[in-house]
């Protein structure tokens, strides 16, 4: 692929603190604090330069108030994949991993391979906020638990259930701000309702989908899997033949699918039914539940898609 030489994009390397930006071509770079001041000056020299597109990775949320400026000031953004920018880099020799140069391997990875951008979606990203949150103090409540059962001292003991009961309080609220915020916006209450009339979905599935994977209603069915990271890849090369495998992919939300697919392939007609034939032709309970995922996250993004509810044929 040739571009034109008019063309400008910028890769961003997002941490905390600052924000490492390299040009491409040019292979130009500098740094700005990632605060309000920066991000400004990161804009106003950005504009300067017409650039065509400005790639970064997710970084925890970081990368937020990054996107909103650049959003703001009408750029196009593109959130790339970290697992692909890396795969690139080592197809294009590039061996070191620093943040200047992981910031010029963005920049030459969405000036090679183009993608539809990134869209602005202000009130998903605010519903990520909470429900990355929520996912923090879960996993913040799984470790007191195990603490707790395995201090051999009286302190300790005491200590993790002093958090246990903390955490507990702190997901509740913020499981009723969830619901709060998500009843208030019209869309997001439309997709909930839709989402939540499959048996096995319940409120911490659909408010994932809504605030992680906002895109879904829009992909095709192979999309949708992928995006999921539920997609199979062969795995094949010359006489040999391996096992198809998945990878990449949305772990946030696929850890969450994973718990539905249980429950699906227990409390839902047809999942069950999937379920009961998969393992009679002898597939190991894990594919069973990959599969089970795939098939729930394409029919998710059906309902979503047609805005009709679940129902059994």
């Amino acid at each position: 692929m040739k571009m034109a030489q008019s063309e400008v994009f910028v890769g961003i390397d997002v941490s905390k603190a600052v924000l490492d930006v390299a040009i491409w071509p040019g292979g130009a770079s500098f740094q700005v604090s990632q605060d309000r001041e920066g991000r400004g000056a990161l804009v106003r020299r950005l504009k300067a330069l017409a650039v065509s597109v400005v790639g970064l990775e997710a970084s925890g949320g970081f990368e937020r108030p990054v996107m909103k400026a650049l959003f703001d000031a009408g750029l196009t953004v593109r959130r790339v994949n970290p697992w692909r920018v890396r795969r690139f880099a080592e197809a294009c020799g590039v061996l070191a991993k620093n943040d200047r140069a992981d910031a010029r391997v963005i920049a030459r990875f969405v000036a090679t391979l183009p993608d539809e951008p990134t869209r602005p979606n202000p009130q998903a990203e605010k519903l990520a906020e909470l429900v990355t949150l929520r996912r923090q103090l879960t996993d913040d409540l799984t470790r007191a638990k195990n603490q707790a059962a395995h201090a051999g001292q009286a302190l300790i003991k005491r200590l993790a259930q002093r958090r246990i009961q903390r955490l507990k309080l702190d997901i509740l609220l913020l499981d009723k701000a969830i619901h709060a915020f998500v009843a208030a916006d019209p869309d997001m209450a439309r997709k909930n309702a839709l989402l939540r009339s499959v048996p096995c979905v319940g409120p911490v599935f659909a408010h994932t989908l809504l605030a992680l994977m906002p895109e879904l209603g829009s992909l095709t069915n192979r999309q949708a899997a992928a995006l999921l990271g539920v997609a199979p890849y062969d795995c094949e090369s010359g006489q040999f033949r391996g096992q198809r495998r998945i990878f990449g992919g949305r772990r946030a939300v696929r850890d969450v699918a994973y718990m539905a697919a249980i429950v699906a392939g227990q409390v839902n007609p047809v999942f069950k039914k999937v379920r009961t034939n998969l393992l009679a032709v002898g597939k190991k309970p894990k594919v069973v539940i990959v599969a089970i995922m795939r098939r729930l996250i394409t029919t998710l993004n059906a309902i979503l898609r047609d805005n009709t509810p679940w129902k059994v044929a």
